[in-house]
């Protein structure tokens, strides 16, 4: 079965999966939004401060795009933007949580 998604084909749900949460921002993303549920991009900066601010929008606006995320503007000057988990994105839990474990069970074995 051939999935097409943003002009894209992908041969499985896989593909798809790791297409939309691949990458070495968007999980790290995904986490500080289950940690906190609404985050402005200041906020983003202090908890990821090896991402330049590009970088930054450029995956918010991607996971916003997939649905992952939704961002909300308010009408006030200055501009206030906040960004939380969509109800899809919030089921990613087990999935970033399972990679965290992961990576502190590969951590401990490669330093053996």
């Amino acid at each position: 079965m051939l999935i097409e998604y943003n002009n894209k084909e992908f041969y499985t749900a896989k593909d798809l999966a790791l297409s939309v949460i691949g990458g070495k921002w968007k999980i790290p993303i995904i986490y500080q939004l289950l940690q906190t549920e609404v985050l402005r991009l200041s906020e983003f900066e202090k908890l990821l401060p090896e991402i330049n601010q590009r970088m930054l929008i450029r995956q918010l606006r991607e996971l916003e795009h997939d649905k992952i995320i939704e961002r909300i503007v308010y009408p006030v000057v200055p501009p206030k933007v906040e960004y939380k988990l969509t109800d899809i994105g919030k089921t990613l839990d087990k999935v970033v949580y399972a990679i965290c474990d992961w990576g502190d069970e590969f951590l401990e074995e490669i330093s053996k």
